[in-house]
């Protein structure tokens, strides 16, 4: 779909809003009161493009930057302490202006955490910025007190918000809500080798706090992973991918009802989700990588409000098949697989590997977005050196990368439907808005279950707790990108989608969500309820 979403394909939004008759899914899927959309919206870009009111930067001009490995503050024999301020910063990221940034440690992407697999990870966040917060750690697998419920608020430190939590208050659910002026996130790390992300996860806030910058990698390492002979060092590239838009004065452009944040959800022609013209990187506008003629990994992140990429090399190399994916949301995949372009939803990852040897010297690969146009169809480049250099690494063919062990769907103990939907004002859940402590499901720890989500337009679905495995799309196998441990899928107009879950550990309440921060923020969450 165009940067201009529905409006591009004649569906008006009062017709969209006015669909309501029964459909199906295609094979193996069941009736659930949706429209046949798949012909009228395909399954390309949601949302509505935001135009920028300054010059944009030029392409390929500035570095990428790499985000600091933060250092914990303190360590012992079984955990790694680490303190994290979410605060104001400046970014040049527009010629003649300086952009304020919401960041981590005052920066946008906040600094990198590296944790080591079951060796436990404390991390106190602190708020300095005029409005309430919550950090989830996307991915991790982590007790409910922990896991970022979007109640459990961080007070701006000082007192500075309080006018913002009292204009919360209204919020349906909010009486839940509890604030302090920082928070300890306890993570176990009880998990295998993973890319993870951090990112504010506040009742109806999350699209705005993210959007200004509230995000950051937090990868986990092991033992199998480190056996592997996998590129390292500064051949191991983290790549978040995100598009902005910019106003007037170099700030960050968003349609809020609201621009000071006491009401929240969007200006209703970017309910379907806002995106933006310029395309960052890791926090830089369309950069430049230089690189060895050699291997690297490179963990993309899609950490977008709504837009997803189709990403490709340009030009490809000899022969094709130039992205090899070793690792999806999970952590590793059982074996290599390879692909001319992948297909990434917002907060989906990617772990890739590209042999920049297949490349002449000192040529030049571009990383495209073939579901862009307008500046958004490219994403950054990588200039290849032209010195021979060593390089130990392996692209793993002909050995498995992991043992992944797979769930049977056939031992599933319980089969739920979860219908994602608009309604006339909100993005709903089974037909309903997000309430906290309203509970759609009770899984019981430990016991594998089947879960469907079925869509009206196009929705990434992600799970808290634990990743899942997608069975089918529509009734038929899953998709290119499916493989390994998820925990975000990327499900399409009109379409079904069964995934084999297990839970396991903690008790307590977990959230199921889209990851268009546009839909989560208006509504389109539930809980469920581990025991």
């Amino acid at each position: 779909m165009s940067g201009q979403g529905m409006r591009g394909h004649g569906v008006s939004r009062r017709r969209f809003l006015g669909y309501g008759a029964a459909g199906v899914l295609g094979a193996g899927a069941v009736a659930v009161g949706l429209p046949l959309l798949g012909g009228m919206i395909p399954g390309g870009q949601p949302g509505l493009l935001l135009t920028s009111k300054v010059p944009l930067p030029k392409k390929y001009a500035v570095p990428l930057p790499v985000p600091p490995v933060l250092q914990p503050v303190r360590t012992d024999g079984t955990t790694d302490y680490y303190e994290i301020t979410a605060r104001p910063g400046l970014a040049r990221l527009v010629p003649g202006h300086d952009t304020e940034v919401w960041g981590y440690q005052g920066v946008f992407p906040g600094p990198t955490i590296e944790s080591r697999s079951g060796r436990r990870t404390v991390v106190t966040h602190r708020n300095e910025l005029p409005h309430p917060t919550v950090v989830h750690l996307h991915g991790g697998h982590t007790p409910d007190d922990s896991d970022g419920h979007p109640l459990d608020l961080i007070a701006p430190l000082g007192g500075g918000g309080s006018a913002s939590v009292g204009s919360m208050a209204g919020m349906p659910g909010m009486g839940s809500a509890t604030a302090t002026t920082e928070r300890r996130y306890v993570y176990p790390m009880q998990q295998r080798a993973a890319t993870l992300w951090y990112h504010d996860h506040t009742m109806g806030f999350t699209g705005p706090h993210v959007y200004r910058g509230l995000a950051g990698f937090h990868l986990v390492r092991d033992d199998e992973e480190a056996a592997l002979p996998l590129p390292r060092g500064p051949r191991e590239l983290p790549l978040m991918i995100a598009d902005r838009a910019f106003g007037a004065d170099g700030g960050f452009a968003y349609p809020a009802l609201d621009p000071a944040e006491g009401t929240p959800g969007v200006r209703n022609a970017y309910m379907n989700g806002v995106l933006g013209d310029v395309v960052l990187v890791n926090g830089a506008p369309w950069p430049f990588a230089e690189v060895d003629r050699a291997r690297y990994r490179l963990r993309l992140l899609n950490a977008s409000n709504s837009r997803r990429y189709r990403l490709e090399l340009d030009p490809p190399p000899s022969g094709g098949l130039g992205l090899v994916q070793i690792g999806s949301d999970g952590g590793l995949l059982s074996s290599a697989s390879f692909h001319d372009s992948i297909d990434i939803a917002p907060a989906e990852r990617f772990d890739v590997l590209v042999d920049f040897s297949r490349y002449p010297a000192g040529s030049s690969v571009r990383l495209v977005n073939r579901l862009g146009s307008g500046g958004t169809d490219e994403v950054m480049r990588f200039d290849i050196g032209t010195a021979k250099v060593a390089d130990d690494s392996v692209i793993p063919i002909r050995r498995p990368l992991s043992h992944v062990e797979q769930l049977d769907p056939a031992k599933a103990v319980a089969h739920r439907t979860f219908v994602f939907q608009k309604s006339e004002k909100s993005w709903t859940v089974n037909g309903q808005d997000y309430r906290p402590g309203r509970s759609l499901a009770a899984p019981k720890l430990g016991q594998i279950e089947v879960w469907r989500f079925v869509t009206d337009v196009h929705h990434p679905v992600h799970l808290h707790l634990d990743p899942f495995q997608v069975v089918s799309r529509n009734g038929e196998q899953p998709g290119l990108y499916d493989a390994g441990w998820k925990d975000t899928v990327d499900v399409l107009p009109a379409q079904g989608v069964e995934v084999a879950v297990r839970f396991t550990d903690y008790a307590g309440r977990f959230l199921l969500h889209c990851h268009n921060l546009e839909h989560e923020d208006m509504a389109m969450m539930a809980e469920f309820t581990t025991g």
